[in-house]
């Protein structure tokens, strides 16, 4: 088939910009419902934009505006198709169980990139520490990590011997949780410039973990490392991570690379994945800070490392088959009875 190219795009190309809005609006709005004169309206854009898809296949010097119909085409038939309910009612078991998971793995590249950069961030952590003992004042400026850790170990496990946190147990639940949070909706929220912001953030964090493990490494005291930190570190830090994702992917939506969306369009799709993605890191970190309150501060005698340790585990282990298996129930079984029917 022989066509005028420039001549075809005029003329088709409102029909195109006319289906893509009418699909950010549904895709902004989950409770939006479109009348029959819409519905209508969509399904003859649909027809209309695969025809010319077809259509556009013997331009092979094309490549770009096929992979923009080929997206347009694949949101329209998942549109029509869908059999999704749309409820004003927010069920936050389904949202926390389902949604939540489901939102981690759609944009699981993000948390692999950020797992990366914070591997990154230890790493030279590690080094820098190693390699030059003043770089600890420059490296760990808080209260506790800038002394010798031998020390440290010794002071808190003889404050150990009292409850040294009677009466405010609920005050260092609130400190942990608003200040982790603070620091997760701002690794999130610098990812509006371009992903730059998040990307030094878990670098920083990185260089702060790698350069602690190291310095209490170097000192023989491992056993105290991990029993400090892995009860609320098994969920705080993923925390963190999974809010290094959510700037990884606002950023690569201003980004846009391949994608033909307008800015506000992809900004609208991603919308709802990110204040599920924070929603759910907050939750996290409201556990992490109050473990942390309630179990880590605590040291032999009174709480052996072993149990502290055993217990970090077995939550990481948890976390990471909530987060890999759940709210995929209802897809297999789908795909199942589909299989069945056919």
């Amino acid at each position: 088939m022989i066509i005028d190219l420039q001549r075809f795009l005029k003329e088709e190309r409102p029909y195109w910009e006319e289906l893509e809005k009418l699909l950010d609006t549904v895709a902004a709005d989950m409770t939006f419902k479109m009348g029959l004169d819409q519905a209508r309206r969509l399904q003859y854009l649909y027809e209309r934009t695969a025809t010319d898809l077809s259509k556009l296949t013997t331009f092979a010097s094309e490549p770009e505006l096929r992979h923009y119909l080929e997206s347009l085409v694949g949101r329209a038939y998942a549109e029509i198709h869908e059999e999704r309910n749309r409820t004003r009612w927010f069920a936050p078991f389904d949202w926390f169980f389902s949604t939540f998971p489901c939102a981690v793995r759609k944009h699981a590249w993000a948390f692999g990139v950020a797992c990366l950069i914070t591997l990154a961030g230890s790493i030279f952590g590690g080094f820098a520490i190693s390699g030059d003992k003043e770089a600890k004042d420059v490296l760990m400026p808080f209260p506790g990590l800038d002394i010798d850790p031998g020390k440290r170990v010794e002071r808190e496990e003889k404050l150990s011997d009292a409850d040294r946190l009677a009466g405010m147990k609920a005050q260092g639940t609130s400190f942990y949780f608003t200040h982790n949070t603070k620091v997760s909706i701002m690794t999130m929220a610098v990812g509006v410039f371009w992903g730059i912001g998040t990307v030094v953030l878990l670098f920083y964090n990185g260089v702060i973990l790698g350069a602690v493990c190291v310095d209490y490494i170097r000192a023989g005291e491992s056993v105290f490392l991990v029993g400090w930190l892995l009860p609320h570190g098994s969920v705080e830090i993923p925390a963190i991570l999974l809010a290094g994702q959510a700037g990884l992917v606002l950023g690569a939506a201003l980004i846009g690379g391949k994608d033909r969306n307008s800015v506000r369009g992809r900004l609208r799709l991603i919308g709802p994945d990110l204040v599920t993605l924070i929603g759910g890191v907050a939750l996290m970190l409201a556990w992490a800070g109050f473990v942390e309150a309630f179990l880590s501060q605590y040291h032999e005698p009174i709480i052996p490392y072993a149990v502290k340790i055993t217990f970090g585990a077995i939550e990481l282990i948890c976390l990471t088959l909530f987060l890999i298996f759940a709210g995929r129930t209802k897809g297999l079984f789908a795909r199942r009875k589909g299989r069945g029917a056919a």
